[in-house]
């Protein structure tokens, strides 16, 4: 049920991306109870001048490597379980592409389960 977008700075191999996407999805996994084959990822890549990301806002100093990762996912997941998939991803992507901690940018969007359509322009979870 977690839709990901992953936006980076374009340039970067498909092996990379794939990396990334991988990363982001065994951590959904093993810290937020996201079931195998739920996997709905999108990353897309932009032009430096579209990655318009605020290089030192709360004094964490990112580089123009940073990537944001939005996932839209459903209610309920406690505030350790989302801080051990923050700490999953960032550390995961710095030991597997060699990312900078400080250059993973997550938000999570919480939505009702009503807010899903898998496909058959029915509710699956409603």
């Amino acid at each position: 049920m977690p839709f990901v977008r992953i936006d980076m700075v374009e340039g970067k191999p498909e092996t990379y991306r794939k990396t990334v996407g991988d990363v982001v999805y065994d951590a959904m996994c093993s810290t937020l109870n996201v079931p195998e084959n739920d996997k709905f990822i999108v990353i897309s890549e932009h032009s430096p001048a579209e990655m318009m990301i605020s290089p030192d806002y709360l004094d964490i100093q990112r580089s123009p490597n940073c990537i944001v990762i939005q996932i839209t996912l459903n209610t309920g997941r406690t505030t350790d379980m989302k801080k051990a998939f923050y700490h999953a991803v960032a550390y995961g992507l710095h030991e597997k592409v060699g990312l900078r901690l400080e250059d993973v940018f997550i938000s999570l969007v919480e939505v009702p389960k009503e807010n899903w359509s898998f496909g058959n322009g029915e509710a699956q979870y409603a």
